[in-house]
């Protein structure tokens, strides 16, 4: 290595360092040094979110609760509480994150225990799934889907080698993820244990596992769900009622009926924001798993188009993201940007297809616009995490890009 390649080495490690550490970021970076195209989207999905949501929930609010204004005041106080959450984690530096991500990852298990203690968790709709005291409650899954993302980050950075050489290094990881799993399953929760489990699959295939691995393990997981379907009646019963909805329109199908009916109504432009007539107790849940029924029903196919669209942008960005990282060797902020996009774009893609009876029905929200402080919250803290790893490597390639112009100048 000759002088001038070693000194660059020794400058971009420094450089390295400097960003790693948060020396040479700023400790109150301006909205310009983020991705605005891509902030533009987020907010744009919150906005689409709050005024779904008053749409959607204002019968259910008014026949249930003394105003009808309360599902959309709560949501409000949500969206406050999950900007904040998101201004102050966007300082946070991401080898912070990677630091925490074992203790987030016992943090998650800890909190899913406590979440089937008697007298701590609290039921409803018959699921166990929240935790907490008095109007502030906690879904555990959520936290779990997002710090599962940053431990697998961390892991993959920690072990390259012993992932792809291997069953050992690819092991490991899912049986802690199974862990969790079968904690979630007890709420019982098997929608966000799939999408758990299925993040972590594509960020161990992402990792480098080897496919004679990877392949035979993703075939048991599969016939692994397959089999907790058909041996727990409700789930079965979903399946069924979902394969065959009109067959017992009232009963097991009603949910999906009314959802098909109300994108039915939307026709190409839909009926007018606010003249949806599903959301009038006709279709249950119209406020949180079903609200895109109802979105689709008021602002129609093209609408519907536009905010796939949307989601779209957002994934494709993240996985932009990723690459840009990986490129400049940012391994733990690629791979963190890799998960939380896919997790977001498989959450919404499985609402989409739930709502249109594509996919049996789960119980996941749509990210950022279905009413739900933990969802809301916990998705304000990913994308927080996915703008500081694209704010770091745009820091790190600047600094590079910099040090290779004062060399060029100097030559």
């Amino acid at each position: 290595m000759n002088v001038i390649d070693y000194a660059q080495t020794q400058a971009h490690e420094a450089l390295e360092f400097a960003v790693r550490t948060g020396t040479a970021v700023r400790r109150s970076p301006r909205v310009s040094d983020f991705d605005l195209p891509l902030m533009v989207v987020i907010a744009i999905l919150l906005t689409i979110g709050m005024i779904m949501v008053a749409s959607a929930s204002m019968p259910i609010a008014a026949q249930n609760m003394s105003t009808p204004w309360h599902y959309l005041l709560r949501q409000a106080a949500y969206l406050v509480a999950g900007i904040g959450v998101f201004a102050l984690l966007v300082r946070v530096p991401v080898a912070s994150w990677e630091d925490a991500g074992p203790y987030l990852l016992l943090l998650t298990v800890v909190l899913l225990v406590l979440v089937l203690v008697p007298g701590i968790g609290k039921q409803v709709n018959g699921a166990v799934r929240w935790i907490g005291a008095g109007p502030i409650r906690i879904q555990v899954s959520e936290l779990g889907k997002l710090f599962v993302i940053v431990y697998m980050a961390g892991y993959l950075v920690r072990h390259p080698q012993e992932v792809r050489a291997g069953f050992g290094g690819f092991a490991r990881p899912m049986v802690l993820v199974m862990l969790i799993s079968v904690l979630l399953l007890m709420e019982p929760d098997f929608g966000s244990a799939s999408i758990i489990v299925g993040v972590t699959l594509a960020m161990l295939f992402l990792g480098g596992v080897q496919l004679r691995v990877f392949l035979p393990l993703f075939v048991g997981v599969a016939a692994m769900m397959a089999m907790l379907i058909r041996f727990e009646p409700y789930r079965w019963a979903r399946l069924t009622n979902f394969l065959d909805p009109w067959k017992d329109a009232y009963n097991g199908g009603y949910q999906l009926t009314q959802s098909l009916i109300a994108i039915g109504r939307g026709d190409l432009a839909g009926v007018g924001l606010g003249n949806s007539m599903q959301k009038l107790l006709f279709l249950p849940e119209a406020h949180t798993d079903f609200v895109f029924a109802i979105y689709a029903e008021e602002f129609g196919f093209i609408g519907s188009l536009a905010l796939m669209g949307v989601y779209g942008y957002l994934v494709w960005r993240g996985h932009r993201i990723g690459a840009e990282s990986e490129r400049v060797g940012r391994m733990f902020g690629a791979y963190c940007a890799y998960g939380v996009s896919f997790w977001l774009g498989v959450q919404a893609f499985v609402n989409f297809g739930v709502n249109m009876g594509v996919l049996p029905t789960k119980g996941l929200t749509l990210p950022l616009i279905s009413y739900g402080g933990s969802s809301l919250l916990v998705t304000c803290a990913a994308l927080a995490l996915l703008l500081r790893v694209d704010y770091e490597r745009r820091v790190l390639q600047a600094g590079a890009q910099h040090g290779a112009s004062g060399r060029d100048a100097a030559t």
